[in-house]
């Protein structure tokens, strides 16, 4: 059946965007509750526009190689042997100047941790929806400098079990950024005295359409770097050269990529990559993301172009902010495809 103008118009007097969002927040059930309330069809909230979806099928009919390409992989056993870590820094450096992604095998953390987390995360989503309203925390299950207690028992025990590793893989990603950056180990962690780590366990149900939706949209990550941990579905794509390419779960690896508050330290030399993740069929698909980024409350911190990158030849391309300004700045543009550096480039 076609439908008439008037029809069209008037479906749209109907629509109202707002309140449902509205709705679909107060509920505090998440995407899960949509689902398992047996819907059919996505909630129009949900559905990209139609210059978004036409956009990517003629992406895809132009380039269909993504799914071969392989992210860069960088095996990080041996990284405190002098001539091995000289080779590592090298992977880094390319990988993070040329892709801004990276997957790391042989990082230190056992893979039944790796597991267990992602069961912890699973349980926590899974959790009777009266359960969860009352421990609503917006998908966030956990950070380093939390009280133990305020987590839930479904996954209390291995949030902190992981954030202990988590922190040390990142002490160990600092340092070998810097040194990719060719400052001196210590670099970045003396630059940033208040840094921390946040963690977000993300569930995706299964989607009925996923062709219409995105699981995560297009946008960048507002932190020095994020460590994200994936299970075998997979869905996570990141964007060069203008095309979208697949990061293929591999077990046992985790992705690392570049945030905006290093590209902008880094005066652009390491790249902040637009990604997003797929809707799929298939589910639930479980990540955990491990942010790390300048703390919230250091709300006077300066942050810009690192000096001793700065030369003639290689002038400021950056002002300097604060996080606090940048997040504002961040969140108020939303995510519309368009960088959040983008504001402060001189």
């Amino acid at each position: 059946m076609e439908m008439t103008t008037d029809a069209l118009v008037g479906q749209h007097l109907i629509y109202d965007r707002y309140k449902e969002l509205k709705d679909f927040e107060e509920s505090k059930a998440g995407v899960k509750g949509v689902v398992d309330a047996g819907i059919q069809t996505i909630p129009r909230m949900f559905i990209r526009p139609q210059d978004e979806l036409t956009e990517d099928l003629a992406a895809h009919t132009e380039y269909s190689g993504s799914s071969s390409f392989d992210t860069p992989k960088i095996d990080l056993q041996g990284v405190d042997q002098k001539n091995r870590r000289k080779e590592i820094i090298c992977e880094i450096r390319c990988a993070s100047e040329t892709f801004g992604f990276i997957q790391l095998v042989n990082h230190g953390v056992p893979v039944s941790v790796m597991s267990e987390i992602i069961d912890g995360v699973k349980r926590f989503h899974e959790q009777d929806t009266d359960i969860k309203k009352k421990l609503h925390l917006n998908g966030l299950v956990g950070g380093v400098n939390f009280d133990p207690q305020e987590l839930p028992d479904t996954c209390r025990d291995i949030v902190v079990e992981y954030g202990k590793y988590m922190m040390q893989l990142s002490d160990t990603l600092t340092e070998l950024l810097s040194e990719a950056l060719g400052l001196q180990k210590h670099h970045l962690r003396n630059v940033d005295c208040n840094e921390c780590l946040s963690m977000n366990g993300h569930y995706y149900p299964a989607c009925p359409e996923p062709e219409l939706t995105l699981g995560t949209s297009k946008h960048s990550d507002p932190t020095f770097f994020t460590i994200l941990l994936q299970d075998y579905i997979g869905g996570i794509q990141f964007l060069h050269q203008n095309h979208w390419f697949n990061v293929n779960p591999v077990p046992g690896t985790f992705v690392v990529n570049i945030g905006d508050v290093l590209q902008l330290m880094s005066n652009g030399k390491f790249k902040s990559v637009e990604h997003r993740v797929l809707a799929n069929r298939v589910g639930p698909r479980i990540s955990v993301a491990c942010f790390v980024r300048p703390s919230i409350n250091a709300s006077t911190k300066i942050y810009g172009p690192i000096e001793e990158l700065l030369s003639e030849d290689n002038p400021p391309i950056y002002r300097a902010m604060t996080f606090k300004e940048y997040t504002s700045h961040s969140r108020s543009k939303g995510m519309n495809g368009v960088s959040a550096l983008n504001y402060f480039k001189l």
